[in-house]
């Protein structure tokens, strides 16, 4: 593509965000890529698990799966990127597992086998709702959760990390702010002033007192390795851990580094102990 065609199709994007907040919702969500199929569940991965239905405060019912490890201390609640589902993020239960750690894999509304449409309010609320299954409904206490969040999950799991007491904040590959990426892709224009869907991330860490883990790829060519600096040094006491590869790739390209920094801060912010064992998961 030309200079020219990629100037006007910058502009003709611009546009596209500026005209209205359902226009820029189709430009952020992806749960249809590469379709709302669940292509996978814990058990292709040797893991027990079990359904759960969990209803948010405004009636949607979102798809879950609760994934027990053998005498677990803690439960990671994950929140996956802005494509794909649940069905696609087994991998990552299978490594919470190994590490000691329940797993609560929760797909937000209009994603896989969830209702309703996605939206910026919508997956806070998701987010809302997982953590009261946890704590109400499965009776484990906030001091044994770890919010994990990949890319957009990033950004949901830091609000909710303001709204709830967690034992600790894992941010992996995640953005600043969605406006800050628009302006990386088109520094000369104002998409500050044009973007409605915000996901303030950096915002929300300058007044966040729980522990975090922020891992990011220096070859991140989506969401660019300066956003997990600046996400690190706007949380007080956070870690940041520099991983290989791409946007996509560098949990498994950087396995090893990455197993070792989740286990490191699991040590750092969970009590030694085990949970009280859950309900015995059937294997699916």
């Amino acid at each position: 593509m030309s200079t020219t065609l990629s100037i006007l199709a910058g502009l003709l994007a611009l546009g596209a965000l500026a005209m209205t907040p359902s226009v820029q919702k189709q430009l952020l969500y992806f749960p249809n890529e590469p379709s709302r199929a669940l292509r996978a569940t814990p058990a292709d991965a040797g893991l027990a698990y079990e359904e759960a239905r969990i209803t948010t405060s405004d009636g949607e019912t979102l798809h879950a799966w609760y994934i027990p490890a053998d005498t677990a201390r803690g439960v990671v609640l994950m929140f996956h990127g802005n494509a794909g589902n649940i069905g696609d993020r087994v991998g990552f239960a299978r490594l919470f597992h190994d590490l000691g750690l329940d797993t609560l894999l929760v797909d937000y509304r209009g994603y896989g086998q969830s209702t309703g449409t996605p939206s910026e309010a919508g997956t806070y609320r998701d987010a809302e709702a997982a953590w009261r299954y946890l704590v109400e409904t499965r009776q484990l206490p906030p001091a044994r959760i770890l919010l994990h969040g990949r890319s957009l999950g990033g950004a949901v799991a830091a609000y909710l990390a303001t709204t709830v007491s967690a034992a600790g904040l894992v941010l992996d590959s995640t953005f600043t702010s969605v406006p800050d990426i628009a302006e990386a892709l088109y520094p000369w224009l104002p998409t500050q002033w044009f973007v409605r869907i915000r996901y303030p991330t950096l915002e929300r860490l300058r007044t966040l007192d729980t522990p975090v883990l922020v891992l990011h790829a220096r070859g991140d060519e989506i969401v660019p390795y300066a956003h997990g600096q600046r996400l690190a040094e706007a949380a007080a006491g956070a870690t940041l851990v520099t991983l290989d590869g791409s946007h996509n790739t560098s949990s498994e390209d950087s396995a090893a580094i990455y197993r070792e920094a989740m286990q490191t801060f699991a040590d750092r912010v969970l009590p030694a102990s085990a949970m009280q064992p859950a309900a015995q998961a059937r294997r699916r």
